[in-house]
């Protein structure tokens, strides 16, 4: 089964009528002030730790990580003999995606965009994040995108596997909340989405897939 096919089997068992769909993440939670805690009644502002199955499969692999590193570092040799070879036209199509790439940085920083919200604990973005783990302690979610707003699926708790089962809605935001927003129009190809709340505050998540179906979701919906 392919991703997109997970995607709406699961938006289909919760029954939400979405229109894209695509796993997320936030960056780390800055700790919130002391009284914006304690009104949101000291919330969690980490996700849980690791399942054990999921921590003994990491300290099982630990004795492949040096041929891993090893596979790594070759793969990167022949990449970098493969760039050597390249034709005028492939090198200037590198170069190209390489400048692409120092801009994208260069707009993400000067935007603020690297961090997970615009810094407001009292706007609508900091108040929902407040609550981000105590919807679930899962450190992703499956976000869809419809007709009916922005809907956050996960499993109740953290998983190691298994995540799209186990998914269950945590969170809903009307359309007359928020909206999603590729942050550059579709200028450069990221994995960056903004959750962009009524009052302007908002709150990053990065998709698995860059450009995913987020993305052209809200391409296609900007106003």
């Amino acid at each position: 089964m392919t991703r997109r096919s997970k995607h709406r089997e699961t938006a289909d068992r919760l029954g939400v009528r979405a229109e894209a769909g695509e796993w997320c993440w936030i960056g780390e939670i800055p700790q919130p002030p002391a009284d914006i805690a304690q009104a949101a009644g000291n919330p969690r502002t980490r996700p849980a730790r690791r399942p054990l199955p999921a921590l003994a499969g990491t300290v099982l692999g630990a004795p492949f990580l040096p041929v891993l590193w090893l596979l790594m570092l070759l793969a990167r040799a022949e990449q970098a003999v493969e760039r050597f070879l390249d034709t005028k036209e492939e090198k200037a199509r590198h170069r190209a995606r390489k400048e692409d790439e120092r801009r994208r940085d260069a707009a993400v920083e000067q935007r603020g965009l690297d961090n997970v919200f615009d810094g407001d604990w009292k706007g609508a973005a900091g108040q929902f994040l407040l609550h981000w783990y105590s919807h679930s302690t899962h450190h992703e979610r499956l976000l869809f995108a419809g007709q009916d707003g922005i809907v956050f699926a996960a499993p109740p708790e953290r998983v190691g596997v298994g995540r799209d089962r186990r998914a269950q809605a945590v969170a809903r935001l009307s359309p007359e909340e928020a909206t999603l927003e590729d942050p550059f129009g579709g200028e450069f190809e990221t994995q960056i989405m903004l959750i962009r709340f009524r009052d302007g505050s908002w709150l990053r998540v990065d998709t698995e897939e860059a450009r995913s179906e987020l993305h052209m979701y809200a391409l296609r919906h900007a106003h």
